[in-house]
């Protein structure tokens, strides 16, 4: 009798974890944006409404792993779309350890020319496992699910190219889900920045990633005004070298009644939508 007792608890005990997996596995109907807390540097996941995930840079090191632990159900091994902005350490390495772990479908990039050795690792892994490589311009949207990628920046393809400031080939891109908008600037600077407010390109947005950490060398006046962003959120460490966030980026911020949300601060930034309202929360 004990041991039928066992029996029907184990299967009871399996058949709930099996419901918690499909419920887990189903959409929500929330786009929901993870500005992860992974010191300095830059890594965002993207939820979309029917559970596929982007993941918009990886910061240094390995701390975006603990990171996706905590915002991805345990059995989730996927990453459907990586965007990697630029091949700067604290966009990239996080990327390198990803590769290793997920089973990745595409990953979205400029293809320039940089002398670094995480970023030959990078491309080493993509070619091992046979991911699907999408370069880049500003002609470039990707769909995902009600979800498109709307890539603003490089206005052209930069295949190739070398640059004396890497910064400057950063992809910028919006996120549109429904009625609401997300920029993403990467780490572009003024000079790239002056590139779009001179072109034709409607860049308004709700929610703003800050450029390059919050640092003085982004998120001009100009380009602001184009964007008309109601939120930023700045992705940098505690005590950083760099002082970012600059006094003079809030200083813009504030300016425009924008409201703030910093990951030195906040830690870990969750916002969901239903393409209608934006919410931000843990």
């Amino acid at each position: 009798m004990r041991r039928w007792i066992q029996i029907l608890i184990g299967g009871a005990v399996c058949g709930v974890i099996m419901l918690v997996i499909c419920f887990q596995s189903l959409g929500d109907g929330f786009l929901h944006i993870y500005y992860l807390n992974i010191g300095q540097g830059d890594a965002t996941l993207v939820r979309t409404p029917g559970r596929q995930y982007i993941l918009i840079d990886g910061g240094p090191g390995d701390a975006v792993l603990g990171e996706l632990a905590g915002v991805m159900p345990f059995f989730a091994r996927r990453i459907d779309v990586i965007v990697l902005s630029h091949p700067h350490a604290d966009h990239l390495d996080g990327l390198i350890e990803v590769l290793e772990r997920y089973d990745v479908g595409t990953v979205m990039m400029t293809g320039v020319s940089y002398g670094y050795k995480g970023y030959e690792r990078f491309l080493e892994l993509i070619e091992e496992r046979g991911v699907n490589v999408v370069f880049v311009n500003g002609g470039t949207d990707y769909a995902l699910d009600d979800v498109v990628l709307d890539i603003v920046y490089p206005l052209e393809s930069l295949a190739g190219r070398e640059f004396e400031n890497v910064n400057n080939s950063s992809i910028s891109l919006r996120l549109l889900y429904g009625k609401r908008i997300f920029y993403f600037s990467g780490d572009l600077e003024i000079e790239g920045e002056e590139e779009l407010v001179a072109s034709p390109l409607d860049l308004r947005s709700d929610v703003l990633k800050a450029g390059h950490h919050g640092s003085r060398t982004s998120s001009s006046e100009p380009f602001l005004d184009l964007v008309q962003p109601q939120w930023a959120v700045i992705s940098c460490g505690v005590d950083n070298q760099f002082l970012h966030p600059h006094p003079e980026t809030i200083a813009h911020f504030q300016k425009r009644d924008m409201t703030i949300y910093r990951t030195d601060l906040d830690g870990r930034v969750d916002l969901w939508s239903d393409g209608n309202e934006i919410f931000f929360g843990n």
